[in-house]
């Protein structure tokens, strides 16, 4: 017989927070997957407890943050309210999902590092590696994005959205990296293997408010670290960093909800700009952003994970495009997509969609092979690499 607990009885006491006011019996199997899911996409937030008392934190000053000691969202009227928590993950676990996983294998270009030697050092270059995450070759000096090198974006090993691919170099195979730029603390942007392999291996971390600590936990010396409110910036080495608003959520635990925050970035590398959206719903800040740097050489936009169960968190691929345009872009390249199954769309949807929008638009599209080079600036020829593929 199959062993039944309760959503209320946490394991691993020390790091998952409950018990929560959502009982709810099923299988141990289910249960496993559901916390998974419910850590990997915050879905527990409506039936995690607060904290009680005085608000005790370093970030008490920013103007991100908000009643009951969390971080928060820029006012927006327009922004739908997504659904329950609890109608969310019972939808995770019930519901039937059609061609969110590729049958064909997904075409990745492996990555040689004198491949990566004989690139330009006076060019800005972009690997794309998976998901959000990039590696980046600016002038001479190497970067990542969103690194997730892990088998899963998920809490466990064993359990969790599996990525469709592997990546096309190995964390052996990387060159020595000067920076890392984070968005936030979800877990198909921050993984723990990676981290944990990374940690004395990169010179540099630039990450949101209260996300220090993720990365001190993962074995990062705290001196390494710099976070970042909303609008400050720094260079390193001949980059500029701005950390910019988006409209998401952050958390990795059952009880602990927006207790970090969540960014897009500005990365200005010699007379070019280029900006990474991070996970956003569509809001007025990309217009904000757009005007105050005057436009993007390039902008990697999130393209993926959106369902009208959630709609102001992500953004559908006519979202991006009205994000793109807001931000003043010249190339459009979409992120988000073709690693990992997060929501309930086709895995091609996200690609074929934004295709069509940019065709009809005139707009400059970028869709790199796992594995391809961008160098920004340059001609390319895109391919709609997914065509045909099951």
């Amino acid at each position: 017989m199959p062993q039944t607990v309760y959503a209320g009885s946490m394991p691993e006491a020390g790091k998952l927070a409950g018990p929560h006011p959502c009982p709810a019996p099923m299988t141990l199997a289910a249960f496993c997957k559901s916390l998974s899911l419910a850590a990997t996409f915050g879905l527990l937030a409506g039936c995690a407890g607060t904290a009680s008392g005085a608000c005790e934190t370093p970030y008490a000053s920013s103007p991100q943050m908000g009643k009951g000691c969390v971080f928060e969202n820029m006012p927006n009227p327009q922004a739908l309210p997504s659904a329950g928590a609890w109608k969310i993950w019972s939808r995770f676990l019930v519901a039937t999902k059609t061609g969110t996983v590729p049958v064909d294998p997904i075409p990745v270009r492996p990555v040689r590092p004198a491949q990566l030697e004989a690139l330009d050092v006076e060019a800005n270059h972009i690997i794309r590696l998976g998901h959000s995450s990039h590696l980046l070759k600016l002038r001479g000096k190497y970067w990542l994005i969103d690194p997730v090198f892990g088998s899963r974006a998920s809490p466990f090993s064993f359990i969790g959205p599996k990525r469709f691919h592997a990546p096309p170099l190995t964390l052996e195979e990387l060159p020595p990296i000067e920076g890392m730029i984070l968005s936030h603390d979800h877990y198909d942007h921050l993984d723990v293997p990676t981290i944990e392999y990374l940690a004395q291996r990169v010179q540099r971390y630039f990450v949101p408010l209260g996300v220090a600590a993720r990365m001190v936990e993962m074995g990062v010396p705290r001196e390494r670290v710099t976070e970042f409110d909303w609008w400050q910036a720094a260079e390193h080495e001949g980059v500029r960093l701005t950390a910019a608003p988006a409209q998401h959520f952050s958390g990795r635990t059952l009880n602990d909800r927006n207790r970090t925050l969540w960014a897009s970035w500005i990365v200005e590398s010699g007379p070019q700009r280029i900006y990474y959206s991070g996970d956003s719903g569509y809001f007025g800040g990309f217009r904000q952003i757009g005007e105050r740097f005057g436009g993007f050489d390039l902008a990697l936009m999130e393209n993926g994970a959106y369902d009208a169960y959630w709609p102001s968190v992500h953004m559908t691929p006519e979202e991006s495009v009205r994000a793109f345009e807001d931000l003043r872009g010249k190339v459009l390249y979409v992120v988000h997509n073709s690693t990992f199954d997060l929501a309930f769309h086709t895995w091609q949807d996200p690609l074929v969609r934004i295709a069509k929008l940019a065709e009809a638009k005139k707009i400059e599209l970028a869709t790199p092979e796992i594995g391809e080079v961008l160098t920004i600036g340059r001609p390319r020829t895109n391919k709609l690499w997914w065509e045909g593929l099951k």
